[in-house]
This record gives structure tokens, C-alpha cells and sequence, in this order.
């Protein structure tokens, strides 16, 4: 039997984790795609490395288009990151007819919607299930689970060093600056946490998810972004009082074709099953209309896990190839992209306010409210003998974003406010 010859850039965590993979199931992909599969030829930055893999030299090359130019290569699997070098390697791999399988979150998030045109142009396959939620079969599930129904909201945790970090502050009290650097000391946090923590990774996941689960082309630029740094132990601490817990995640919602996406520290009941989501784990719950309420879980990161998700992808192009249906599974976006407006964006809100601790003051807030139309729910009065200003916590109905604007806007030129101290969305 022809084997299915595979060219790998980049020999990393997920790289290696593929290699492994690969050749430890041999047998099971065998019998999973009616041919071997073997990695003909990988890209590495140096081949003098020591590697906690053995590998034949002879497949190792430093120059990418050794294996996006060699005519005996079928598919490209690439896990070495990168934009812009990246996405002209993939597009020349299509251009020579080879199927794509790619970990690349922040290439799909930028430029998911050119690269699959090229593939429907050429009749090849392009999969990207390790691009989101590691190990979870996440898009496989959009794209086909879902394919006889209508998503209308997608909310998930999507990047497992925020969710360590508020995991910690939650349970142990501790402060953020404490607990991001003990993430850094344990590698689940980068140097420069930067992309994680101000929550531009989840939003480039939540592009690709809304994207796939609407069929619009949902722009990087379309996500309303807030990350964790300035969440405090303390607004941890009253959630936790009132029933919530502190969670990162992205919300993407669909209402009559209009769309909204963002990401954002939220206030999650604690009797929803994403509020007991700790650690570097992620979840995505998925709404949809005829199927109703379904919550995907698993580690969304580490070597095996994603790495079974890249070979996972690589099962499926094996697959095409023997059945002779390459580049019919493309799907790429159909359906005009409308985005909501704030006054067509609702949620409940978590606002914490500083103020002047005297007669009448509550009556002020509440009035505001009122002349914006936005209910309450709930207001609480937590004493605080390190804070001489009243603390008071309110949590509104449902009300539109316009409306809340226009509330915290007031809210800064009353003198009787000292501060806005928090304000979150809230779900479940």
C-alpha cells in the first residue's frame, strides 16, 4: 500500500507530540485510513539540537520549502506558529496540491478566510481542530455535530493560564501579580504573558469559533476585548459571597443573523457547569436550537492533547485522499456578517461602586438607573473597615450595553461616587 507522506514544520511540544503519535499507532492508523502514514520530511531551526525524540536525520531540514516544494509530500501538518512567512508557506502548499493541517490559531484567526478559498480552488483539504481548545474536538463538532442545526450562542473558556490564574485567586485568595508569576515559574504562562492575561489569544479562538458556528467571516477586529489584569481577590472574593465565580470567557451570540462577540471577565453563577472549570482545563458550551444546551471539555494545551487533535485532523485528510473527496469539506463563510449594535447587546451586570457613605446616595444610583431603563436585580451594602467609602454591589436585569454606558458615563461625574470600582458581565 502507498503510504500517505507527510511534511511537518516545526519539531516543538506539538510537533514532537505528533511524531510520537504517528509512530506509536501505526496499526490503528492503518486500519483507520486503509494506508501508512509517514512523516517523509520535517522542519526544524537546527538539526544538531538533542531532541527527547530520535528522529532520522535524513528527514530533517532547515529550509521550509524543502518540504512545501518536494512532489512526493501529500500533506503539510504545520505546529510552528507564525503569520505572515506561515501563511505564504501554506499557500504555496496549496498551490502544489497538498492538504493542510495546522495548530495555527493566529494564522486562521487573520487569515482563515483566504486560506480556505485557495483550498476550495484547489480541491484540498484544510483542518485546524488543534487551533482551539487543545485536545477538544471543538470545530469537528461545529462543523459536522452541529451541521443540521442553528448555533446561537457559543461560551467558552478557551485559554487554560487565565483560567489557572483566577482557579488560584479564587481558591487560595491569592493576588493576581502572586499568581501570574507563579504560572511563569511553572511554564503556563510566557514571559511576556501579555497575549494571554489582556485576552487576545481567546479572542483570536473565538474568531475562528464564531466564524465556523455563524458562517460569517467574523473579523479579530469584530471581538470586544477586556483581559484579567485588573481583576482584583477582592472582586473574587464578593462574586464568590453572592454565588459567582470569576471566569475569562468568550461569548459569541446570534440573534435574527446579527452577531456579537467578545471576551471578558465574567461573572459565572457557581451552579453553572462552566464555573466549575479550574486549572489549565477549557470548555466550550455550545446553544443550539433544536439540540438545546451541550458543554464540551478536556486540556486545552500540552503536547499529547494537541497533538492528537493535529493527528486526529490527519486521520481525516487520509481518509478524503482514499475516498477520492478532497476539498469538499471546505466550508467557508456564506452568510453576510451583521454585527449587533450595543443596544442590541443585553446582559446582566456586576457593579461594584465607592461612595460616599451618607443619606441618600442609594437613591441617586438607583434613579440613574431608572432614567436609563435598566432594572435591578439585587443592591448589597458590604462593610469595609479598610475602605472608608460605602461599598455597594449591584446587579442589574438584563440590560442593553447602551444603557450601561450611559449609566457608568453618569456614574463619573456624581461626586457621591468615589469610584467604579469593578464593573462584569454576568451569566448562568
Amino acid at each position: 500500500m502507498k503510504p500517505i507522506k507527510v511534511g511537518l514544520l516545526g519539531l516543538g511540544t506539538v510537533g514532537t507530540g505528533v511524531v510520537r503519535i504517528v509512530e506509536g499507532h501505526q496499526e490503528d492508523l492503518l486500519r483507520q485510513t486503509g494506508s501508512p502514514i509517514e512523516i517523509a520530511k520535517i522542519l526544524v531551526q537546527d538539526k544538531s539540537k538533542s531532541r527527547s525524540i530520535t528522529v532520522d536525520q535524513d528527514k530533517l531540514t532547515e529550509n521550509a520549502w524543502d518540504v512545501i516544494n518536494d512532489p512526493d509530500i501529500d500533506v503539510v501538518v504545520e505546529v510552528m506558529g507564525g503569520v505572515s512567512s506561515t501563511k505564504e508557506h501554506i499557500l504555496t502548499a496549496l498551490n502544489n496540491g497538498k492538504h493542510i493541517v495546522t495548530a495555527n490559531k493566529d494564522l486562521m484567526a487573520l487569515h482563515g478566510a483566504e486560506i480556505l478559498a485557495k483550498a476550495a480552488e484547489k480541491g484540498c483539504d484544510v483542518f485546524y481542530e488543534a487551533s482551539v481548545a487543545g485536545g477538544i474536538p471543538i470545530i469537528r463538532a461545529l462543523v459536522e455535530g452541529f451541521s443540521s442545526d442553528r448555533i446561537t450562542k457559543i461560551m467558552g473558556i478557551v485559554n487554560g493560564t487565565t483560567n489557572y490564574i483566577l482557579t488560584k485567586m479564587s481558591q487560595e485568595g491569592a493576588a493576581y501579580a502572586d499568581v501570574l508569576k507563579e504560572a511563569q515559574e511553572l511554564g503556563y504562562a510566557e514571559a511576556d504573558p501579555t497575549s494571554d492575561v489582556e485576552g487576545l489569544d481567546a479572542a483570536r479562538k473565538m474568531t475562528i469559533l464564531s466564524t465556523l458556528g455563524f458562517h460569517a467571516n467574523v473579523a479579530l477586529s469584530d471581538v470586544e476585548v477586556k483581559g484579567i489584569s485588573q481583576v482584583s481577590k477582592e472582586d473574587i472574593q464578593y462574586g464568590k459571597k453572592l454565588g459567582y465565580e470569576v471566569k475569562l470567557l468568550g461569548i459569541a451570540e446570534n440573534h435574527d443573523g446579527h452577531i456579537s462577540v467578545s471576551v471578558q471577565p465574567t461573572m459565572v453563577k457557581s451552579s453553572h457547569p462552566i464555573a466549575s472549570v479550574n486549572g489549565v482545563f477549557n470548555a466550550v458550551y455550545v446553544y443550539g436550537e433544536a439540540v438545546g444546551e451541550t458543554m464540551f471539555y478536556g486540556p486545552g494545551a500540552g503536547e499529547l492533547p494537541t497533538a492528537t487533535s493535529v493527528v486526529a485532523d490527519l486521520v481525516a485528510v487520509a481518509r478524503n485522499i482514499k475516498l477520492g473527496v478532497n476539498g469538499r469539506t471546505v466550508l467557508a463563510p456564506y452568510k453576510e456578517k451583521k454585527l449587533k449594535t450595543d443596544e442590541q447587546i443585553e446582559s446582566k451586570n456586576f457593579i461594584l461602586l465607592h461612595v460616599e457613605d451618607k443619606a441618600g446616595v442609594l437613591a441617586q444610583i438607583t434613579q440613574i438607573f431608572a432614567q436609563h431603563d435598566v432594572s435591578l436585580e439585587s443592591v448589597f451594602q458590604h462593610p469595609n473597615t479598610s475602605n472608608p467609602k460605602a461599598e455597594i454591589i449591584i446587579i442589574t436585569h438584563d440590560a442593553n450595553q447602551a444603557s450601561m454606558k450611559n449609566v457608568l458615563k453618569q456614574f463619573e461625574s456624581m461626586d457621591v461616587i468615589h469610584s467604579i470600582k469593578s464593573v462584569y458581565r454576568v451569566e448562568g
